[in-house]
């Protein structure tokens, strides 16, 4: 397989297993409070990488440590809460056609916190996008009248967590493998995780529940592969086709969640998969060369 076929294929992979992610969190919170689900998925992510992590310690530089810790809180811990807490009133549908501005989060903290040179066709881009994520906003609350809309602000958040991790990356860690990347940063959440599942009341369920047992294996799923198996896949695109490349993987990923929505009954209009076909003309036309 060729090196840019190759890289296609991690994207596709990606788009799938990411775009499945809200849904599996829809199904959590079906028992589970957000940090449940979010502490449960980190847990899982860390306590599967565990092995790897061992190894990843002895090889990385002591001074790496610290922005390996920073890469995992702001690329996953606290994504992972954001959305959890978005989707207890928005769909799932939705929150994947959101998570499809972080291609253009990459592009402006690159500007504006790490003074990348950003073209004028790549502005316009950024506010196609933003346009697009506008009418997104508008046409949820026609079709809704609810102010739970606000909650999409967490997920805008989130992907500027998001544009912020790629661009600490590809600045600071290209030296370090994607396995140590992924491995060194989730086992560093092990410990926050237990203590935010702990505190937020986990020991106090039903284990013997079927209800329970379908919602914790969900964000258990959504840690081994959604974050831990998914993570590591995407560092190694992002080093072998750069950030921008890699964080376009939110092309296919807002198809998904949309076929998942409507699988799960999730009500989506016409006017949202226009405000989404905004979105992405706007990431297009952002990294167009």
């Amino acid at each position: 397989m060729s090196p840019k076929l190759y890289n296609w294929f991690l994207f596709v992979i990606l788009s799938f297993v990411w775009g499945s992610s809200f849904i599996l969190m829809k199904e959590g919170l079906k028992v589970l409070t957000p940090y449940e689900v979010a502490a449960m998925r980190m847990l899982s992510a860390g306590v599967i990488l565990l092995p790897f992590a061992l190894k990843g310690f002895r090889e990385i530089q002591r001074k790496d440590i610290g922005l390996l810790i920073i890469t995992g809180l702001l690329g996953s811990f606290i994504p992972a809460i954001l959305f959890c807490v978005a989707e207890t009133e928005i769909d799932s549908a939705l929150a994947g056609m959101l998570n499809a501005l972080t291609p253009l989060f990459v592009i402006t903290v690159g500007a504006v916190f790490f003074k990348s040179a950003i073209q004028w066709k790549k502005l316009l881009g950024v506010c196609i996008g933003f346009a697009g994520m506008l009418l997104l906003f508008f046409a949820k609350a026609g079709s809704s009248g609810s102010s739970n809309l606000l909650f999409g602000l967490f997920i805008l958040f989130a992907t500027f967590c998001y544009g912020l991790n790629v661009n600490l990356i590809n600045r600071y860690l290209k030296h370090v493998s994607s396995m140590n990347i992924a491995a060194v940063a989730f086992v560093s959440l092990i410990i926050p995780a237990t203590i935010v599942l702990v505190a937020a009341g986990f020991l106090q369920h039903n284990f013997t529940d079927a209800a329970f047992i379908r919602a914790a294996g969900a964000s258990a799923l959504l840690g081994i592969f959604g974050t831990a198996a998914a993570s590591i896949l995407f560092y190694m695109l992002m080093k072998r086709a750069g950030p921008l490349f890699s964080s376009m993987v939110t092309y296919g990923i807002p198809f998904v969640a949309v076929m998942w929505g409507l699988l799960a009954n999730e009500r989506i209009t016409i006017l949202q998969l226009v405000g989404l076909l905004i979105i992405l003309i706007g990431v297009y036309q952002a990294n167009r060369q």
